[in-house]
């Protein structure tokens, strides 16, 4: 059975990032369909899986990873506006019985990801 998991790392404060707002939608062309809402835990995870069971489909997905508002929160330096405010990541789900894995690196200056299990 397929999942889809996540998780954020605050890697300017070396910890991880609870509290963090994130949204996944599902993308059929121009369409954007909302498929799931929540936030981190104190283990900067989420609760569930994104995606799990029959909700988990093959197809183009994007997470929306609100870490503007983390940030501010925290009083974590950054500039006014915030340089990164809200991070998108865009991927695709091309195996239906596979984990994925998609976590977010971030500081108010830079991020990254990859595919993780």
């Amino acid at each position: 059975m397929g999942r889809l998991s996540t998780h954020v790392l605050d890697t300017a404060n070396g910890r991880p990032a609870r509290g963090v707002a994130l949204e996944l939608f599902l993308l059929e062309g121009d369409a954007r369909h909302p498929v799931a809402r929540t936030l981190t835990n104190a283990d900067g995870r989420t609760d569930q899986p994104l995606l799990l069971g029959e909700s988990f489909r093959i197809g183009t997905y994007e997470l929306v990873f609100h870490v503007g508002p983390y940030f501010r929160a925290l009083a974590t330096a950054t500039a006014d506006p915030p340089f990164l405010d809200v991070v998108p990541i865009r991927f695709a789900i091309a195996e239906p019985d596979g984990h994925y894995h998609v976590p977010l690196l971030v500081s108010p200056w830079s991020y990254s990801t990859y595919r993780g299990s």
